[in-house]
């Protein structure tokens, strides 16, 4: 009871639940329904792939600056204010993408989607952080497998929505979609969050020139991974770094905390798997699609259809374990589930019969439901609550890091459309990040002590 006398619930407040499944799917959703598109997006503006290749980059690029900057802002200023306003900006940037004149605006319209989708992850997790202190919860992880399941669902369920969706109206229905996706947010959002600072915490000073070179960094490393003929960008990306690393271990209050940071091993080991995890995740996604349209002949509807076992499994099997707080079984499991859909990718060909189509994205999707939901209970175990939102951002930044660098690989490995020959050679490639993958995850003792606590939702 209160000093007011006023009874202090305990129960987690499940009004908050529906806000941030829907915030957090807001980004995988435009980023999976996008893989059939390219295709018909090239062929309405006569653009070839090395173009439209800038749609999937530019949102990834967007979302990586500033899922960590602002989960930084939700740990400084609260989730409420940040989740609305990100949420508002995704309506804005839906209405652009459809009437957008040329492939340049299009391009400008998944940059504000990409700025706008990277608020609501860190807002939730901060939001289930301040729940649990408040409640005692130790460990969430029926609402944390509740988070995965709606966010790699989504993202595996995105293709298949995006061919229908195609098939139905074209290729501007995937992006108005998000007119009524965040007009949604913002009601509920309105109505469920609480206002103000997360309880117990101070607003403190926002370290903008940290933002600044962190974003100058990030920037010129991603750009110069899509175009490697840009060869100043690294040099001028590291020297970015470098001040920046400096002004971060010297600045009293700053944007990541470094030196917590490096004292953390098994947190940057979970963004290491993250990486290494979503690199032969995104590569599949965009990578295997492509070869469906091109290599196998499929239309836009029938390709989003053949993945449709991809988005079953991964459903099933984070209804499964969901609920389970342990993380180094899921990663290991996930990490062979990875191995052996790169295995299928290589007897695959422009005769392939449909089952084994299917087979390949029903394996991915076990893979994609363990790695996700294993690393999200990874970082709630191990991150600094105090700093919840930023780590959180920084996890779903390792993971556009992979999408870019899967990016890069299907450039890389399709250079003039998705061949057979170019599908077996990224395989090649996934196989060797997908073993390194399961090597990180076996040599990390810690991972066996992480989620282990009992559990109460």
């Amino acid at each position: 009871m209160t000093a007011d006398g006023a009874v202090r619930s305990t129960a987690f407040d499940r009004r908050l639940i529906a806000p941030m499944m829907l915030g957090t799917v807001l980004n995988p959703v435009n980023s999976s329904m996008l893989a059939v598109a390219l295709v018909p997006i090239g062929q309405a503006f006569g653009a070839p792939p090395a173009q439209t290749a800038w749609l999937v980059s530019a949102l990834y690029l967007a979302t990586a600056v500033g899922q960590p900057v602002i989960g930084r802002l939700v740990d400084t200023f609260g989730p409420r204010p940040l989740y609305l306003i990100g949420t508002a900006l995704v309506g804005v940037a839906g209405l652009l993408g459809v009437f957008a004149p040329d492939l340049g605006v299009l391009v400008v319209s998944r940059v504000l989607l990409g700025f706008g989708t990277s608020a609501a992850y860190p807002a939730s997790m901060s939001l289930l952080r301040s729940e649990a202190d408040r409640t005692g919860m130790r460990n969430p992880s029926g609402i944390l497998a509740a988070l995965s399941v709606s966010n790699q669902v989504i993202a595996v369920i995105g293709p298949t929505l995006g061919g229908l969706l195609i098939g139905l109206g074209g290729w501007e229905l995937i992006f108005g979609i998000n007119v009524p996706l965040s007009l949604a947010c913002l009601v509920l959002g309105a109505l469920a969050l609480p206002r103000g600072a997360p309880r117990g915490e101070v607003r403190e000073t926002v370290d903008l020139p940290g933002m600044t070179l962190f974003a100058v960094m990030l920037t010129g490393f991603m750009v110069f991974l899509m175009r490697p003929g840009q060869w100043y960008l690294a040099p001028g990306a590291v020297a970015a770094g470098a001040v920046f690393v400096r002004r971060e271990l010297r600045t009293q209050l700053p944007f990541i905390d470094l030196r917590v940071l490096s004292g953390n091993l098994p947190l940057l080991a979970t963004y290491a798997r993250q990486l290494l995890g979503y690199t032969t995740a995104y590569a599949f996604l965009y990578g295997y699609t492509q070869w469906l349209e091109e290599g196998r002949s499929l239309n836009a509807s029938a390709a989003g259809l053949v993945l449709i076992p991809l988005s079953l499994a991964a459903l099933v099997i984070t209804a499964l374990t969901g609920r389970r707080a342990q993380v180094w079984g899921k990663l290991a499991a996930g990490a062979v589930a990875q191995l052996a859909a790169c295995v299928v990718l290589l007897v695959l060909g422009g005769q392939s019969a449909v089952w084994l189509l299917a087979l390949a994205g029903a394996i991915a999707g076990i893979a994609q439901g363990l790695v996700g939901l294993a690393n999200q209970n990874a970082l709630y175990a191990q991150a600094d609550p105090a700093r919840m939102g930023s780590s959180a951002g920084l996890l779903r930044t390792f993971s556009y890091v992979g999408a870019l660098l899967a990016s890069a690989a299907n450039a890389a490995f399709y250079p003039h459309g998705a061949t057979t020959g170019g599908l077996h050679g990224m395989a090649f490639l996934l196989l060797g990040v997908s073993a390194l993958f399961l090597v990180v995850t076996l040599a990390d003792r810690s991972l066996r002590r992480a989620g282990g606590a009992k559990t109460r939702d």
